[in-house]
């Protein structure tokens, strides 16, 4: 049977990672270890500067006082690892899609995976809420059981964005790009309760493509959009200007 580790970026105690771990436990020998908080917007990013901590939880889990990365590291490539054939990461509890998978660390946790040379799955939900779970955690269980004759290749993250609804009425599944949003509303200007000058962040900009092929066109028209990206960023169709322009410089 296939083993698979999994994790979010929600954090361990989130109801996404939950209803995921008890879909693939059905396919899989499944091993949780999640961040002890909400780590969202975290990214790639690594804790450098404190010691991590462990902790095993009555339900089996493994809390983690670091980020996405830290856990997906911690259980392919440390004392406690374990052999994996495969990771993923979720169920976020909202979209991942265009240029939020910079910022996501759902998508963070599966690239983490693919580093250490494991085939990965990034697992989102389409909409908001915590009402239909179990629709991306069928979704994906089928998905893991299709890869058993055909496995996923080694250097390629699938980002998985599954519509806000019950499975019946999902209209199919669509093979799509990353769309693009416009830019976030301008950050929101505070002071707090005792005078100090705060910021946060506005909200999230608009998608801005509505090209048939985008995870947003998918997501909008019911369709479960499954994104496959490339982890190498080389913008290829530069090369030969800048060549050029380092030929003239001679």
């Amino acid at each position: 049977m296939m083993k698979i580790l999994l994790s979010n970026d929600d954090g361990v105690h989130a109801p996404g990672i939950r209803a995921l771990y008890q879909a693939l436990k059905e396919v899989a020998e499944v091993r949780v270890i999640a961040p002890d908080r909400n780590c969202s917007g975290a990214s790639n990013s690594l804790t450098l500067h404190n010691p991590l901590r462990v902790r095993r939880l009555d339900n089996g889990f493994y809390s983690v006082n670091g980020t996405p990365t830290d856990c997906v590291h911690l259980g392919t490539n440390s004392p406690m690892a374990e052999d994996v054939d495969l990771v993923v990461s979720g169920i976020n509890d909202s979209p991942n899609m265009g240029d939020d998978v910079l910022y996501s660390g759902t998508v963070a946790a599966a690239m983490e995976g693919r580093f250490m040379g494991l085939p990965s799955i990034a697992v989102s939900m389409g909409g908001r809420g915590h009402d239909y779970y179990d629709t991306a955690g069928r979704v994906v269980a089928e998905i893991i059981a299709s890869m058993e004759n055909d496995p996923l290749r080694l250097d390629t993250v699938l980002n998985i964005n599954v519509p806000y609804t019950t499975y019946d009425k999902l209209k199919g599944t669509r093979v799509t790009k990353l769309g693009r949003r416009h830019r976030a509303e301008t950050m929101v200007h505070d002071r707090d309760p005792f005078g100090s000058e705060i910021f946060w962040y506005g909200p999230i900009g608009h998608h801005a493509s509505d090209e048939p092929n985008t995870d947003f066109t998918a997501i909008h028209e019911g369709y479960v959009s499954i994104t496959p990206l490339s982890l190498d960023m080389t913008a290829q169709r530069h090369t030969d200007t800048l060549t050029n322009w380092l030929e003239q410089q001679k």
